[in-house]
């Protein structure tokens, strides 16, 4: 698995909007303030690993949970501080992975685990996800800092089924290779800029519903479409694995779409 962040403050789309912390004041530098990481751990067990789409689907849903989270969003929340704090800066996240006595270990810290589908007779078990709150980027627990952040890679036993349109969907670029940490960290960027984007009532209708969403790969023709559509994009630092201000993740949520030709995403 690898680590990841973007780019929260880079234009994106027809309309030139900018994506930014809802914390962070315009005379900060991202760069200069403290820097903070988003920890995320994947359960992987030698003999049953999860499979690619649901451990993505899972991350996701595992980072918009950690930002609705009373523990980060109210203003005493013992989190409230460290998710300020990241917000503020680059939006960071590392996925590690875990087994046995390590993941029961990462288990004891807090945090918030997510299961992904549930298992289908004979085909991979539900996926494990735990998020834990911002940690510095050289202050990690040690039980996470020992976890392994490469050396294994997830697979689709089945090609995905094709997404709901009516919900949310993270568009990955399909012109770009990404280890599955590594595109677990960017759906998690794509469901984070989404969340910045809707307003209360949106919000609180995503979070009640269970944080549905879908991650899905489109064709380079309906990837070019997407882009351009004015939705949420997620730009890579590229620190690690692909060039800087590649493009990797379009977040389309139903309540940011915009009427109009270049925002059709039916047919996709």
């Amino acid at each position: 698995m690898t680590s990841s962040d973007t780019r929260p403050d880079t234009p994106t789309g027809s309309d030139d909007r900018v994506h930014s912390s809802p914390f962070r004041h315009s005379e900060t530098d991202r760069d200069a303030a403290p820097q903070f990481v988003l920890p995320l751990v994947v359960r992987i067990e030698k003999a049953a690993p999860p499979a690619r789409t649901d451990a993505l689907e899972t991350a996701a849903r595992a980072v918009l949970v950690l930002l609705s989270d009373e523990r980060a969003t109210a203003a005493d929340g013992e989190w409230a501080e460290a998710v300020r704090s990241w917000q503020d800066a680059r939006i960071r996240k590392v996925v590690r992975r875990a087994r046995g006595a390590e993941w029961r270990r990462a288990e004891g810290l807090p945090g918030i685990t997510l299961g992904g589908r549930a298992a289908v007779d004979g085909g991979p078990p539900a996926a494990e996800v735990r998020v834990f709150p911002p940690v510095p980027l050289d202050g990690w627990p040690k039980d996470l800092a020992k976890l392994q952040v490469s050396g294994t890679d997830l697979d689709d036993p089945e090609p995905p089924s094709a997404p709901d349109l009516a919900g949310p969907v993270l568009w990955l670029n399909p012109e770009i290779t990404m280890s599955a940490g590594k595109a677990m960290a960017q759906a998690g960027h794509g469901a984070q800029l989404a969340w910045w984007e809707l307003d209360d009532a949106a919000r609180a209708a995503w979070r009640s519903a269970g944080f549905p969403l879908s991650v899905r790969t489109p064709s380079a023709e309906q990837w070019a479409r997407l882009v351009a559509a004015g939705l949420p994009v997620v730009r890579d630092a590229g620190y690690t694995e692909i060039a800087p201000g590649s493009c990797t993740v379009v977040a389309d949520h139903p309540a940011l779409r915009r009427p109009g030709p270049s925002h059709r995403v039916d047919g996709l």
